[in-house]
């Protein structure tokens, strides 16, 4: 069958849009930090202990939902991670507890963005693209930025005129109706509608399910990767990228900036430009990518980041001076532009493993945020300032840059399977 256009940017389209939806109620922590501290009386530690561990399932999640998506298809799990997301959020009108707040806001929302988290990216780049794959990969990853971008300022807004219960309902209706469009037009394979990749001549027979379960492989990915120095060193810098990102700024910024006296809502709305600059700096890094070495480029987006961090505790004040708006142009341009390179990266190294592994590196990158959620939370419950966590994390991305750059002096990796896993390491 001829088409007027490939296909696969079809399903780049529908991957975006769920993308989006996922990203709807991972903006929501930073809104609701405020709310849910006034009304039921718990401390930032223990809201911020919530949000952590949906930090780290979105993290923990990915590798295991690559493989399910090798075994059942990409679009039913992207269509349950969906409901998922959905459900945890809407349940959460009705928590009075806090256990309840870590059921939902935790496990449940942490689920299933997690399902369609970078590994998502990765599955679907690696089947669709061969050609632009960089680029797409960029265009994909700033989906999540899209949606902080769209979400944030309205759920600031919905959730200081009609409560963050309201707030909590929109992010649920939003991630159901993506599902329709997802089995409209995510297709699990080129050969699903019998093209080749973009960028290919070779119109390739659907790969069979990969023996054994899907979790067995995911960790049978994660223990050949190990025996690896790349993967120690990729893995490492990509969690002080969590811990950087999500972790602190994602999540502490509004808070951050309302103790300057700063308004919620124009905190939110600087946020929110962060998601929009964010927009642009990853597509570039993945014009970039298909054409710098990922190295040099990890090791400068690092350095930046840290930098700019270290700056920051002299920038917050009641108003959004000019300072304050370079830096969120500056930071926002560097926030995830670390992901077409890591992506390719592990590619490079793990070959046809590359997904599983990115996702068990991605992992790391939650891991990294979760730990600075809780522990940003915890300087400010006992010093009352986030002062030295922005310190600390500005030191440890330049640590980042050092262990990118180590990347160089490593050991290249030779797939010796086509399937899940199984590299070994030789030297190049």
């Amino acid at each position: 069958m001829k088409y007027r256009f490939h296909p696969a940017w079809l399903v780049a389209v529908a991957a975006f849009v769920a993308l989006i939806g996922a990203a709807g109620f991972r903006a929501t922590p930073s809104v609701l930090l405020q709310p849910l501290h006034e009304e039921f009386g718990w401390s930032l530690a223990t809201i911020s202990a919530a949000v952590s561990v949906n930090l780290l399932l979105y993290g923990l999640t990915a590798p295991f939902a690559a493989a399910l998506m090798d075994k059942f298809g990409i679009r039913r799990v992207a269509t349950f991670a969906l409901l998922l997301v959905s459900a945890g959020s809407g349940l959460t009108v009705w928590m009075t507890e806090s256990w309840q707040l870590m059921l939902c806001w935790g496990v449940l929302v942490g689920l299933g963005t997690g399902s369609l988290a970078l590994g998502f990216v990765a599955t679907i780049t690696g089947r669709w693209f061969v050609r632009h794959r960089g680029l797409v990969t960029g265009v994909l990853t700033a989906g999540g930025a899209t949606g902080n971008l769209i979400f944030l300022p309205v759920l600031s807004r919905i959730s200081e005129s009609n409560g963050w219960r309201t707030a909590a309902l929109t992010v649920s209706v939003a991630a159901l109706c993506v599902v329709p469009l997802i089995l409209w037009r995510l297709r699990d394979h080129p050969a699903d509608l019998g093209v080749s990749a973009l960028g290919s001549t070779e119109v390739l027979e659907k790969p069979a399910k990969p023996a054994g379960g899907a979790a067995r492989n995911a960790l049978r990915g994660l223990r050949d990767a190990a025996r690896t120095r790349p993967f120690w060193l990729l893995a490492g810098g990509f969690a002080i990228c969590g811990a950087t990102t999500n972790g602190l700024v994602g999540t502490h910024f509004i808070p951050a900036a309302h103790d300057h006296g700063m308004p919620q809502t124009t905190a939110a709305s600087l946020l929110a430009l962060v998601g929009l600059f964010d927009i642009a700096g990853t597509i570039a890094s993945g014009w970039l990518t298909d054409r710098v070495d990922s190295r040099i480029l990890l090791g400068g987006y690092y350095a930046l980041r840290g930098l700019s961090l270290l700056v920051l505790p002299s920038l917050f004040a009641a108003t959004a001076h000019p300072s304050m708006l370079i830096f969120i142009l500056f930071y926002g341009l560097d926030w995830v532009a670390t992901v077409p390179p890591t992506v390719t990266l592990c590619r490079e190294y793990f070959g046809a493993a590359g997904p599983i592994v990115f996702g068990w590196v991605f992992a790391s990158h939650q891991f990294g945020a979760a730990i600075a959620a809780t522990s940003a939370g915890l300087i400010r419950d006992q010093w009352g300032a986030y002062t030295w966590a922005w310190y600390g994390a500005g030191a440890l991305a330049l640590l980042a840059s050092v262990l990118s750059l180590m990347l160089f002096a490593g050991k290249r990796i030779k797939p010796i399977a086509p399937g899940i896993g199984l590299a070994v390491p030789i030297k190049g």
